[in-house]
């Protein structure tokens, strides 16, 4: 039988935020509120950076009525940051101020809410605590609009990610059809490794006006048949919509946009952008045509004005469930979404996986809901991102403009 543990939590966020990241922290927040087991609860400021540098806030000084805003603020409340800790067998320096801050303030329980490196973060932490004896329960909660955290069906942020970018392709789909000039559109969607932002766009054919093509970084890309089939489409429609995502790479590995790409994040990673323009560029000079390109950029992982309402209610479960797990003996462990239907309906049930198995990998699209052509997907992807999408959110409204959480933020001595 587990025993029960007493102390402090400390909840943080990590990686690039989402529409619904906050809906994560408000689980975390509200339930351990009202654990007896958990005596204070504290938000760390730009995620791991705050607990090595001790600025906590308190979060029981906010006000309740307050905190209920999350659900519908959309980037992360507390700060976010890229930072990669070392390997504790290799370099404790971290981990020793780690221990010293978790002692000071009587953490016994850990939540982080990020992606691959995030998890990466979170399991060391909990390897070392276990190495030195502290006894602290670990749990990463899963947060990424690129949807490529292993072990989970999906995760918090994409839905609400893919519902943007499948409405946004639609808008603009009948946007570029009013001209009798033809015209073709390269849009650009986050995406380094994997496909599944870019892949959403298909969900715009729902409303009669999505891509001609998908190019996603499971498939290695061809310029010279990209161009073909680019020119072939328009000699035939007159006007061609193209979806693509940032990290598209050639044969030989390197990305398409490489030229972009000279800078880094804290983790080491490719910072894209520019590719859609990159790709005009060459499309205008092939066929001579009126080519616009476009990139989402930011506006694809915060526009919480048009979240899935499954999306954000599966965000506040993760953080209710990291608390419950953590409580009833769960650690070093990440919260993950198994799916399940129930009477020919989507359903979505929790489970714990180990953090070991999750951090620094990364879970591709399945080539099996890859077209043949290499340049779009299929039915079982519909099948797939449809259910995740449903639903709008009720924002509360002020002068006619969303309402968000305005925290105190009160740094705990």
């Amino acid at each position: 039988m587990v025993h029960s543990l007493k102390g402090a939590c400390v909840f943080g966020q990590s990686g690039g935020p989402t529409a619904v990241i906050n809906a994560s922290a408000y689980g975390v927040i509200k339930r351990a509120l009202e654990i007896p087991e958990i005596t204070h609860v504290y938000g760390a400021e730009y995620g791991i950076k705050g607990v090595l540098n001790d600025r906590l806030f308190d979060v029981s000084k906010e006000d309740p009525d307050e905190l209920k805003f999350l659900l519908n603020t959309p980037s992360s409340v507390f700060g976010s940051c890229r930072y990669k800790l070392a390997k504790p067998e290799e370099d404790d320096t971290d981990f020793k101020r780690i221990l010293e801050v978790f002692k000071k303030h009587d953490i016994r329980y850990f939540f982080y809410n990020g992606g691959n490196d995030s998890m990466d973060t979170c399991n060391k932490i909990g390897r070392y605590l276990d190495s030195v004896g502290y006894e602290c329960r670990v749990i990463g909660i899963p947060k990424t609009i690129d949807n490529d955290l292993m072990l989970t069906d999906h995760c918090p942020g994409y839905a609400s990610s893919a519902k943007y970018i499948a409405t946004s392709c639609a808008e603009m789909r009948k946007d570029t059809a009013v001209y009798d000039v033809g015209t073709i559109t390269v849009v650009e969607i986050m995406g380094r490794h994997t496909g599944w932002l870019t892949a959403a766009s298909a969900l715009a054919r729902l409303c009669g006006a999505g891509p001609d093509l998908i190019y996603l970084p499971e498939i290695t890309f061809d310029m010279d048949d990209f161009l073909a089939k680019v020119k072939d489409i328009y000699e035939k429609k007159g006007n061609v919509f193209i979806a693509v995502s940032e990290g598209i790479r050639y044969a030989d590995g390197k990305f398409v946009s490489e030229a972009t790409t000279s800078a880094t994040d804290g983790f080491g990673h490719a910072q894209l952008g520019g590719l859609a323009v990159i790709l005009a560029d060459y499309i205008k000079k092939y066929t001579g045509a009126k080519v616009r390109g476009i990139e989402f950029s930011l506006l694809q992982r915060c526009a919480a004005h048009s979240a899935s309402k499954v999306d954000i209610d599966e965000a506040y479960k993760a953080g209710v469930a990291a608390i419950d797990g953590a409580v009833a003996g769960q650690t070093r462990k990440m919260v993950a979404f198994k799916r399940k239907d129930v009477d020919g309906k989507y359903n979505m049930e929790v489970e714990y996986v180990p953090l070991d198995q999750v951090a620094n990998l990364e879970k591709c699209i399945p080539m099996e809901w890859i077209d043949e052509s290499g340049c779009d997907v299929n039915d079982k992807f519909i099948q797939y991102a449809l259910p995740l999408i449903q639903g709008g959110f009720d924002i509360p409204i002020e002068n006619g403009l969303p309402r968000y959480a305005n925290l105190k933020k009160i740094i705990a001595e």
